[in-house]
């Protein structure tokens, strides 16, 4: 090995350190594998590159042959960057320092020119697992996160929400799972549910929850303080001289006798308005008339029936449930559901005849007929389309429908209905937690006015109420109900984004 001294034009041998002649097999190695790697690229689009700060120190000298760097020699190879030419000479970057190879017959001219590509990179932060046991591939779990995550992203209100629910959801599967098999099992379940958006909307419907002051507006039936079994209903006030053997008919306001097991003492017509009582501009001021048939308050009934009826707000409150308070699920989702239910008119008052309960995919998840206690005294087609035949067979009673609903309900769980009060009512159950259609589309005059499920049918769903017609069915409202929550739900939520 010889090197040029700058000072003469002769040649002497150069001794090198014990410790520099460890080194001369590895530059040589890595000489070789630089060498090879542009022979391997066609149209020399690969090249060697350097950028030498030692370069100033170098000047005086020729490029020389790569094995006659003597004291040089003792770089640090760590990596070889990208190449290129330069004036025709070979140049090598190795990381730590600098050498200079010997010349190249390839020119700059000789390359074919490249264009640079722009790359698309998603500036999205994105949801990573972090490592953990074997018993799941870190890329497998990556995915199915990656999946949650873009599910999360439509209900969610921010990214960084999103990104927290999946690998909430994702860590809750990791740690259910004993194998791979199970994981991917709860794994495309949880996809499964988050697609369905059960969770994202019982987020989303915490901000139209009915509050404690709306719930007492709205009469809907409260827990007695003073007896366990007995509800209160806060706008009903009892009379003073409340007599057991008399009721005041809810239809037209007269006062009938009744014997103690509810019968009605004397047969008298009831004649009452069916519609709702109205406020409209006449000459001189405001005038309020029935929706039925246009006659003004006080008149005479435009329909006839042919006993007098009564709901049994009045009466003793007793056989209410509660719903009670559960465990909460892994995903914190403790169910939204619609209901709705068809009544007809007893002995006792206002009884169910039918309860459906809807989920959030419009899937009817229970629905029944319900035999009333008392004897059936009036169908009204306003209450139910339920007729004698539909309960004739009929053995479910109330109970029966309290028990499936209290343990398809918890307390937490989010019920939806039109004029819900009243349906809850009619299943003496009391629950909290409601969204009431009739509250979230008030009526532009407020309360006691509210706009009947057939006016928000028309104006949101584009639908017609069939009950309007065949009478009240507890299915399509229900139904209904959902759909109006679900439009609501969808048009906040994509203004919010906005």
């Amino acid at each position: 090995m010889y090197i040029t001294k700058l000072n003469k034009n002769e040649m002497e041998p150069f001794k090198a350190s014990p410790c520099q002649q460890g080194h001369d097999a590895e530059i040589q190695q890595a000489y070789w594998a630089a060498m090879k790697f542009p022979a391997t690229v066609k149209s020399g689009q690969a090249f060697i590159a350097t950028a030498s700060q030692q370069q100033k120190t170098t000047s005086g000298l020729s490029a020389v042959p790569f094995q006659s760097i003597g004291p040089m020699a003792s770089v640090n190879l760590l990596e070889v960057q990208p190449i290129e030419t330069r004036n025709g000479q070979l140049h090598i970057l190795l990381e730590g320092n600098i050498a200079t190879a010997q010349p190249c017959e390839l020119s700059v001219h000789s390359f074919k020119k490249t264009t640079d590509v722009p790359c698309k990179v998603s500036t999205q932060k994105k949801p990573c697992v972090p490592e953990s046991g074997s018993k799941v591939p870190l890329g497998t779990r990556q995915q199915y996160v990656s999946c949650f995550f873009a599910e999360c992203l439509k209900t969610c209100r921010t990214v960084n929400e999103a990104i927290h629910k999946a690998l909430v959801e994702e860590q809750s599967v990791y740690d259910r799972c004993g194998s791979k098999k199970t994981y991917l099992h709860f794994a495309v379940k949880t996809l499964k549910n988050l697609r369905d958006h059960d969770g994202g909307l019982y987020e989303l419907l915490e901000d139209y929850l009915l509050t404690e002051e709306q719930l007492n507006e709205n009469n809907f039936p409260q827990p007695n303080p003073e007896k366990n079994g007995s509800a209160i209903l806060p706008g009903v006030v009892k009379t003073a001289g409340y007599d057991a053997f008399k009721r005041v008919c809810c239809r037209c306001g007269q006062v009938y006798a009744i014997t103690s097991s509810g019968q009605h003492r004397r047969k008298e017509e009831c004649s009452y308005h069916s519609g709702r009582v109205l406020e409209q501009r006449v000459p001189g001021g405001m005038e309020k008339c029935y929706s039925c048939c246009g006659g003004i308050v006080g008149s005479a009934g435009c329909q006839t029936a042919k006993l007098h009826v009564h709901d049994g707000r009045r009466n003793k409150l007793e056989g209410f449930m509660k719903t009670l308070t559960k465990s909460p699920r892994l995903d914190g989702n403790y169910g939204v559901y619609a209901l709705d239910c068809e009544m007809c008119y007893t002995t006792h008052g206002t009884e169910l005849t039918r309860v459906t309960v809807v989920d959030a995919k419009l899937q009817v998840v229970y629905d029944t007929f319900v035999k009333p206690d008392g004897k059936v005294v009036d169908y009204d087609i306003r209450l139910s389309a339920a007729a004698e035949d539909d309960l004739k067979n009929t053995t479910t009673s109330l109970r029966d429908v309290q028990a499936v609903l209290l343990n398809l309900f918890s307390a937490d769980t989010i019920l939806i209905g039109h004029s819900l009060e009243n349906n809850l009512f009619a299943l003496k159950l009391i629950h909290g937690r409601v969204v009431d259609t009739s509250v979230l589309f008030p009526h532009r005059l407020g309360l006691p006015h509210k706009r009947p499920l057939s006016s928000l049918m028309a104006d949101y769903l584009r639908r017609i109420r069939q009950g309007d017609v065949g009478g009240h069915n507890s299915r399509e409202d229900a139904i209904a109900c959902m759909e109006l929550i679900l439009w609501k739900v969808k048009g906040n939520n994509k203004t919010r984004k906005q």
